[in-house]
């Protein structure tokens, strides 16, 4: 399987299909198995490119955890792979490190955020430590989706934890990449000239939804769009997101 190197950590990713390049950039603490969804709806017309976070599934756990060091990890990634230009998907920590990289970086042509702040001020500390894995399994989730998704959907929801367990960053793993999240300092954000959506949930402790909407007014493209449910509103309502992401792709794809 592939990887990448950046600072003595190697870095593991992987991709599917082929066509211009969609990259999933990750929350804190979670797996890969959080973009399971959005890979199958964008596998295909495009390649879909899923890389652990340091500290999470197959790539090392070793520090810096801070947000320039991501966005230099994904440098590195997309150096490895050969990768010219990318869209851009991230979620929480995700969101910022591709907020950091689009304004570092030259590879990126759109931006797709979830569920993110335009600052580690926009995030509620207390709300993102409960999402660990290490709070125990059913108060990890209770932050994350719907009670109504968790009793309807109780299947997939032991799927997840399952799924968790083997990919998910934990202890000091997980420490690091909450503290970068809560420590995210933005570059001037009306630099970040990228046509950009950003999502959030009505209801994420995390990530309040006034914290998303400033974050889209603050970028010269930006735009928000308000979804049912908690910080992993975009797992809870895939379908529907999933669609309009590949809209918002199909509409860019040859920027």
């Amino acid at each position: 399987m592939p990887a990448a190197s950046n600072g003595g950590a190697s870095l593991h990713y992987e991709t599917t299909g082929e066509g211009p390049t969609v990259v999933f950039v990750g929350d804190a603490g979670y797996g890969a198995w959080l973009w399971g969804w959005h890979h199958d709806a964008v596998a295909g017309p495009y390649e879909a490119l899923v890389w652990d976070l340091r500290g999470t599934g197959e790539s090392d756990a070793v520090g810096p955890y801070d947000v320039d060091t991501f966005a230099a990890d994904l440098e590195a990634v997309l150096a490895d792979h050969g990768v010219r230009n990318a869209h851009l998907v991230g979620a929480g920590l995700g969101g910022m490190v591709a907020l950091q990289y689009a304004h570092e970086y030259g590879r990126a042509r759109t931006l797709t955020l979830y569920n993110t702040g335009a600052s580690g001020d926009a995030v509620d500390a207390d709300a993102l430590e409960r999402l660990s894995l290490d709070a125990g399994p059913e108060q990890s989730l209770a932050g994350a989706f719907s009670p109504a998704f968790r009793e309807n959907a109780a299947d997939l929801v032991a799927d997840v934890t399952d799924w968790r367990r083997e990919e998910d960053a934990t202890g000091d793993a997980f420490a690091g990449q909450a503290a970068a999240m809560t420590g995210f300092e933005p570059p001037p954000l009306y630099e970040v000239t990228l046509p950009t959506e950003v999502y959030y949930g009505v209801d994420d402790p995390v990530v309040p939804g006034d914290g998303a909407e400033s974050l889209a007014r603050d970028l010269p493209r930006g735009t928000a769009t308000a979804v049912e449910g908690r910080h992993l509103s975009f797992v809870e309502h895939a379908t529907a997101v999933t669609d309009r992401l590949v809209a918002f792709l199909d509409d860019h794809a040859a920027d």
